[in-house]
C-alpha cells in the first residue's frame, strides 16, 4: 500500500512538473549541459590549454567556433571544458552545503530547546559574516584550487538549508506518524532518517537545485578575482577574467562564457521553479 501510494504522489508530481513548459526547458537544459561536462573530451575541438601564438584573438570561424583568445587557445573547447569545471564545483560545494545544513537543521529541530538554541545562534553568527568577506578570508589562508573553492562555498552556504529543515522538523517532530514510531520504541535516529526526513525532502530538493545556480554565480565571481579555478584549468569565471582586457578588439572571449553562466543560472533557477510548485502537495492538477 505504501509503494503504491509513494507511486501515485510521485506520479501526480511528475505530472504537475511537466505542465511547467519553463521548468521542463529547464530541466532539459541542464541535463544538456551536464551531458557536455561529462563527455567534454569528446565534444572539444581542441585541448583546452593548446596555444597558438600565431592565432590569437582570432574572430568566430568554422576552425574556432567561439574565436580564440589571448593566447591562441579554442574559446569553445574552453567553454565546453569550462562546463566540466563549474558543474564539478557546483554539485561539490551544494552537496557538502546540503550535508551540513541538512545534519544540523534536523537536530535543531528535533530536540529543540538549548540544543536548537545553540544551534541556531551559531547559524546567525555565520550569517552575520559577509559571505564573500569571509569566503576570501579562508581562500587567502589556504590557497585558491578547485578543492579549496569547493570546500569553502559549502561550509559558508550550509546556513539556509539548515533553517529550512529545521522548520520542517519543527512542524514535523508532533505529529501522530512521529508519536505512534516513539510508541513502538524507535530511537531518535530511526525516527529522523525513516519518518520525518523523508517528509522533509521536498524543500531541500528544490533548496539544492536552487543553490545549484547560486554555487556556478559565486565560482564564477570568486574565479574572476582569481581565488578560484587557478589557470591553466578553465572555469568561466576565470575566463571572464582573461576575456575583459580584449572587449574593445575581441568581444567573443569574454561574452560566451558570460553567456554560458547566464544559461546556466536562468535554467536551474526555472528547474529548481518547478520543482517547488511540483512537489507543493497544495497544488492541484487541472
Amino acid at each position: 500500500m505504501s509503494v503504491s501510494k509513494n507511486s501515485s504522489q510521485l506520479l501526480n508530481t511528475w505530472k504537475r512538473f511537466k505542465k511547467n513548459t519553463m521548468a521542463v526547458a529547464g530541466g532539459v537544459v541542464v541535463i544538456a549541459v551536464i551531458v557536455v561536462a561529462i563527455f567534454a573530451p569528446y565534444i572539444a575541438t581542441h585541448p583546452y590549454s593548446s596555444q597558438n601564438l600565431t592565432n590569437r584573438l582570432a574572430p568566430p570561424s568554422s576552425q574556432h567556433y567561439f574565436g580564440t583568445d589571448g593566447y591562441g587557445r579554442d574559446v569553445f573547447s574552453r567553454v565546453v571544458w569550462g562546463s566540466r569545471v563549474s558543474l564539478q564545483i557546483g554539485f561539490g560545494a551544494a552537496g557538502m552545503a546540503l550535508v551540513i545544513g541538512i545534519i544540523l537543521g534536523s537536530i535543531a529541530g528535533f530536540y529543540g530547546g538549548w540544543v536548537d538554541n545553540l544551534i541556531m545562534r551559531f547559524t546567525d553568527v555565520i550569517m552575520s559574516i559577509p559571505a564573500l568577506f569571509l569566503a576570501l578570508t579562508i581562500i587567502s589562508l589556504f590557497g585558491a584550487s578547485l578543492v579549496n573553492t569547493m570546500i569553502v562555498i559549502g561550509i559558508i552556504y550550509w546556513t539556509r538549508t539548515c533553517r529550512i529543515v529545521r522548520g520542517e522538523f519543527l512542524s514535523l517532530r508532533n505529529q501522530e506518524f512521529a508519536e505512534a514510531a516513539r510508541t513502538i520504541g524507535a530511537g531518535d535516529f530511526r525516527i529522523i532518517l525513516r519518518h520525518l526526513m523523508p517528509n522533509a525532502m521536498a524543500p531541500i530538493i528544490v533548496q539544492g537545485t536552487l543553490f545549484m545556480a547560486q554555487v556556478i554565480l559565486i565560482e564564477s565571481g570568486l574565479s574572476f578575482l582569481g581565488l578560484g579555478a587557478q589557470p591553466p584549468i578553465p572555469s568561466w569565471g576565470n575566463m571572464l577574467t582573461e576575456g575583459y582586457k580584449f572587449l574593445a578588439v575581441a568581444w567573443w572571449i569574454a561574452t560566451f562564457p558570460g553567456l554560458a553562466i547566464f544559461v546556466m543560472v536562468l535554467f536551474f533557477n526555472l528547474l529548481g521553479d518547478g520543482l517547488r510548485d511540483a512537489l507543493d502537495p497544495k497544488q492541484k492538477l487541472a
